[in-house]
């Protein structure tokens, strides 16, 4: 992908940067090589036309490291877990299979869609498959969004966040399957690990037996963890989960007016379960702290974790999202007729008199025009798109209470390699969310001599404005309590390379209580406009599963509408002759 002078748009077509191998044959141990062509950095942009750009900062302390084109790694992985004959992945592979199977369109719809993050990537791609022309538009010069990465003048990658593929991700697990690149997704042990903040440099674990099925498998796992609950939380916690275990999903679903903190109090959980365990995965899901979160996100969470027996199981992608990932869709895309352009950032939504869409005015003043309207942006820059005509109606009103919550992603790279874990681990500080050495988890990451640790700085909503020095400089003394033997925050043993921190002021929706009903179907009440995204409503909440499952679901929305846009395109193409 080549950006030149001033080119305002870009279209993209075959784009090759890196090609891997991973040999199958070796076992859990295999081997890779990564043969980089050129590449060059790809910067901040204002993103579809939102000031709310993520800032990105790189400080290096050292000159240039040269590397060597080709590299050998040595890496561990677990196998893949079976997943395909689960429910939910056959539901999820059924949904994908109507696609391609279903009637092929006489006339294929024109579908314009804004925003290539996964709910856009997702919706292009069913839509394709359904046999329709998706136009992807893109407003920055690279793919992703929430999960987009840059490459830095040494040739290091760094993300907006740091992505975990569960078990219990069906839509996602589908989507790798369909593509052909399952061999991309580096599986781990079956565990959950947690930071000691009482213990520094000792971590606690949860190891999930593969000899059992769930629950009975995550019921074992939290009963032989004796480091963080005694046996009297254990057996309160458990009692207090006894009505989501009877209630099942209306349960489940009644519980979004009450916070992580709020229910507990109700169910009589002891304080500690909160301390030394819902914290640490409140913000791990959403960024913010229990007496934020809806009770709701955390029973979803749980129910996938304890009624699948790999749903718990995490996966790391073997290289960067927009190469290893993003690409894939989009040359799927291509290969079946679609487009996607880059640097296509959109300014408004112009409106025919009868209130629907007309065309969409891009910043370089092109005007794109469709049978069919999706925005997969994110709902704040949704919000600042939507037309003066429609924010009276019930459907985009609602859309006020959900807000992105500010994230910070920040990498550090180290002098020497820490002693760390091959896998994600939880912090359980306050001002860090979980982390990883992405030097040992990632394939094209990895480093024999150096750590890159990856850490999500959350809550973030007051670090947001700080500058990028006092960030690390907190950063750093968090780490010292995780590493009292290896790192200080005056940096007199462990010394840093450099580091990026990535500032994302509005991530994923904010799942506070109240906020489920105002999520809204993929559907709009205006004919031909669609929304894709993971604050729309599907059941995964705000997570890559939520949005690609939201592709789907818009996509499948389309479909199944064929007949009455086909019926409008029909009405607009004759209305333009007759005014002509």
């Amino acid at each position: 992908m080549n950006i030149i002078g001033s080119v305002s748009r870009v279209k993209l077509s075959v784009i090759t940067q890196n090609t891997y191998w991973w040999d199958q044959n070796l076992g859990k141990r295999s081997t890779f090589h990564n043969d980089s062509g050129s590449n060059h950095i790809l910067g901040s942009g204002v993103f579809m036309g939102c000031p709310m750009k993520a800032t990105i900062s790189l400080h290096t302390a050292l000159k240039p490291r040269y590397r060597a084109k080709s590299l050998q790694v040595l890496c561990k992985d677990f196998p893949r877990p079976e997943l395909e004959n689960t429910i939910n992945y056959l539901e999820a592979a059924q949904l994908s299979s109507s696609f391609k199977t279903g009637p092929r369109p006489n006339i294929p719809l024109k579908i314009v869609i804004a925003g290539a993050g996964l709910g856009g990537l997702s919706t292009a791609k069913y839509l394709a498959d359904a046999g329709h022309k998706p136009i992807l538009l893109e407003a920055r010069d690279v793919l992703g969004g929430k999960v987009a990465a840059w490459k830095d003048s040494d040739g290091d990658w760094y993300e907006t966040g740091l992505h975990i593929f569960f078990g219990a991700y069906p839509n996602i697990q589908n989507l790798f399957g369909e593509l052909g690149i399952n061999d991309r997704l580096q599986w781990k042990e079956h565990s959950m690990i947690f930071a000691m903040p009482n213990n520094p440099g000792e971590f606690s674990r949860f190891d999930f037996p593969e000899v059992l099925p769930a629950p009975l498998n995550g019921i074992f796992a939290i009963l032989r963890n004796n480091e963080m609950l005694t046996w009297p939380e254990k057996v309160r916690f458990a009692i207090g989960l006894l009505p989501a275990i009877l209630g099942g999903q209306a349960y489940v679903e009644a519980q979004d007016g009450l916070s992580v903190t709020e229910w507990m109090k109700k169910q009589g959980v002891p304080d500690r379960v909160n301390d030394e365990v819902f914290i640490a995965m409140s913000k791990a899901l959403n960024f913010i702290d229990p007496d934020e979160l809806s009770m709701q996100c955390i029973l979803i969470a749980l129910n996938r974790f304890l009624q699948e027996k790999h749903g718990s199981k995490m996966a790391f992608l073997d290289g960067n999202p927009p190469e290893r990932l993003c690409m894939p869709i989009v040359e799927h895309v291509l290969s079946l007729g679609g487009e996607v352009l880059l640097n296509s950032r959109i300014q408004k939504i112009e409106l025919d008199p009868d209130g629907t869409v007309k065309h969409l005015l891009l910043t370089s003043g092109e005007i794109i025009s469709g049978d069919v309207y999706v925005i997969a942006t994110p709902v704040d820059i949704l919000k600042l798109l939507l037309p003066n005509e429609w924010k009276g109606i019930s459907y985009f009103k609602k859309l006020e209470k959900l807000v992105g919550v500010p994230v910070i992603n920040v990498h550090i790279w180290f002098d020497r390699k820490l002693n760390t874990y091959d896998h994600l681990l939880f912090s359980r500080s306050p001002l860090l969310s979980v982390y990883a050495d992405m030097s040992v988890t990632c394939k094209e990451y990895y480093d024999p001599n150096h750590s890159m640790l990856e850490l999500v700085f959350a809550p973030a909503e007051e670090w947001i404005s700080c500058t990028d020095q006092e960030i690390i400089d907190a950063t750093m003394k968090e780490l010292s309590k995780l590493f009292p033997d290896e790192i200080a925050a005056d940096q007199s043993k462990a010394k840093i390379l450099k580091y990026h921190v990535v500032k994302t002021p509005r991530s994923v929706y904010k799942t506070i209580p109240g906020c489920e009903p105002c999520r809204p179907l993929q559907r709009s009440p205006v004919e031909g406009f669609y929304l894709a995204g993971d604050y729309t409503k599907q059941k995964y909440l705000a997570s890559m599963e939520g949005a690609v499952l939201s592709g789907k679901l818009c996509a499948q929305a389309i479909v199944q509408d064929y007949d009455l846009l086909v019926s409008r395109a029909q009405r607009r193409q004759t209305a333009k002759m007759s005014v002509a």
